[in-house]
């Protein structure tokens, strides 16, 4: 999970689906900075000038653009469930008893557990949504065991630990239950059949590329993060930093709060008060965003500090509109839930070779991701994604 809400049931059919053109709108990255309370006035996307040796633009630097684009991977994944669709019209699923299991429980899964609810219905199949409360390994390891003795027939997961899910996918794969890996990739060798979720590498060079333009190219930052570990939390912290390669900025500190996103402010305030020359946030998990927004504003340094973050938890979204967070990197966590439904699905009834031949046109160069895109908001487009947003049943 760089892990995005609440809301309701989605629209039926594919008519769910966002267009295909590119929503590709920017916003003005002023000059100066802004108020405390980080108004949205156009000085709040401000490069700033009381950075003071971070290296922060000074206030005749010229403005610069960060391009938000919410146009994710929707036309390939429309395409992908009309195939699934199709090739599973007159099979009997009545037998299907699927489950999605997450990471942990925050808004950022509403919206995924939204989309497979909203597949299991197209589908018309039985099927189970579970979380850990508090993102804990033996929480995770105890609902999939809870499940197996459900007898459920396939699994979608976003596994906290690659390692510890290792066994787990060995034992459903003997009783041929078929695990397809969400949101964070897994080893080939654990044993799940695909991955559909964010390409995490391509999510931090987005993110790297937004702090790029936000700082003018020079400056300090921090990065605030879940776990060091996670394959996709690694992925985007590489991203992020391959982006900044040939740039003054340098990554001071990289602090992982454990999934807890009151550790995550601390980690956040520490960071701005023991270092003056911090004029930079990467929030990488859903809460890092709001946590990093919390500590600037505190700090009374909206507009000096420049957030780019991940995922669009509700109070991200409040902060981009304020112009206290600058752009978020987003994820498709609906359209995990929804085509993961139909995969495990087709895995199940068609088996794993009918199910590759078939998604195998939509598969990154890797052979075994399915991406579900990647986006970037910001002020300029963030009314265009609500929009969408609601379209799903979203929040």
């Amino acid at each position: 999970m760089g892990a995005v809400r609440s809301g309701r049931v989605g629209r039926a059919g594919l008519g769910r689906r966002w267009g295909a053109a590119a929503v590709v709108l920017a916003v003005v990255v002023g000059a100066a900075a802004c108020s405390k309370s980080g108004a949205g006035s156009s000085s709040d996307d401000g490069a700033g000038s009381g950075a003071g040796s971070s290296g922060g633009s000074s206030s005749n630097a010229p403005a610069v653009t960060i391009q938000g684009d919410i146009t994710f991977n929707d036309a390939n994944l429309a395409k992908l469930d009309a195939a699934l669709k199709q090739a599973l019209q007159g099979k009997d699923l009545s037998k299907l008893d699927e489950a999605m299991v997450v990471n942990v429980a925050v808004d950022y899964w509403n919206a995924g557990k939204i989309g497979f609810n909203k597949g299991l219905k197209d589908l018309g199949v039985k099927g189970t949504y579970q979380a850990p409360a508090n993102g804990r390994l033996d929480q995770q390891l105890s609902i999939i065991q809870t499940l197996r003795g459900q007898g459920i027939t396939g699994l979608s997961v976003s596994a906290i630990d690659p390692t510890a899910i290792k066994a787990p996918i060995a034992s459903a794969n003997s009783a041929g239950i078929p695990v397809l890996a969400i949101d964070s990739p897994l080893p080939k060798e654990d044993g799940a059949a695909l991955y559909l979720g964010t390409p995490n590498y391509q999510a931090g060079q987005k993110a790297g590329e937004a702090m790029k333009q936000a700082l003018n190219g020079k400056g300090q930052v921090v990065i605030l993060v879940g776990s060091l570990t996670t394959s996709n939390a690694v992925e985007r912290i590489q991203g992020f930093e391959d982006a900044l390669k040939g740039t003054d900025i340098k990554v001071a500190q990289k602090l992982s709060d454990g999934m807890d996103a009151a550790k995550a402010l601390t980690n956040a305030q520490t960071a701005i008060q023991t270092n003056p020359n911090i004029n930079g946030l990467y929030g990488v998990y859903s809460y890092d965003g709001p946590s990093a927004g919390q500590a600037v504003q505190a700090a009374g340094k909206s507009g000096k500090v420049k957030i780019i973050s991940d995922d669009s938890d509700p109070q991200t979204l409040k902060f981009v509109q304020s112009g206290v967070i600058q752009a978020t990197v987003l994820q498709q966590p609906y359209q995990q839930g929804y085509t993961g439904a139909y995969l495990l699905a087709a895995l199940k009834v068609l088996g794993k070779q009918a199910t590759l031949d078939l998604v195998k046109p939509y598969l990154e160069s890797d052979g075994s991701t399915i991406s579900s895109g990647v986006g970037l908001v910001t002020q300029a487009n963030l009314s265009d994604y609500q929009a969408k947003l609601t379209s799903l049943g979203i929040g």
